[in-house]
């Protein structure tokens, strides 16, 4: 079964930056949308930042536009996000998540499908920003 693992989550002061790791087992993610997802305390769990895996189009939600950047590393199955500037408000537990997909499609619908879309997620790594 496919799983995923995130890592780097951590805490840091307002305009710090991390990067999280997101690493995927057995293989790569060749058709797949992938995604980064955060759920703020008591909040709903929404995409932060997608990417299409054959393409390497990606698609920021405009809270982080800028600031994070979503890449990939096919040869370690391995997703990423570097995430700078951070502010109080990017608190919370990103989740890492993918959906197979059988056809190419445009990485605005990797973001449109939310989190009811995407089949294989992490655990979770707790980001937290202080002031």
């Amino acid at each position: 079964q496919v799983q995923l693992q995130e890592s780097g989550g951590g805490s840091v002061q307002a305009g710090g930056s991390l990067r999280l790791s997101c690493a995927g087992s057995r293989y790569s993610y060749r058709s797949h949308c992938m995604g980064w997802f955060r759920q703020a305390p008591g909040k709903e769990r929404e995409a932060v930042a997608v990417i299409f895996t054959a393409s390497g189009s990606t698609y920021y939600d405009d809270s982080v536009k800028g600031r994070f950047t979503i890449s990939q590393d096919d040869a370690k199955s391995t997703l990423y996000l570097q995430a700078d500037s951070l502010k109080p408000e990017d608190t919370g537990i990103y989740y890492c998540a993918a959906v197979r997909l059988a056809i190419p499609v445009d990485v605005g619908f990797c973001y449109r499908l939310g989190r009811n879309g995407y089949n294989i997620w992490g655990q979770g790594t707790q980001v937290t920003v202080s002031s």
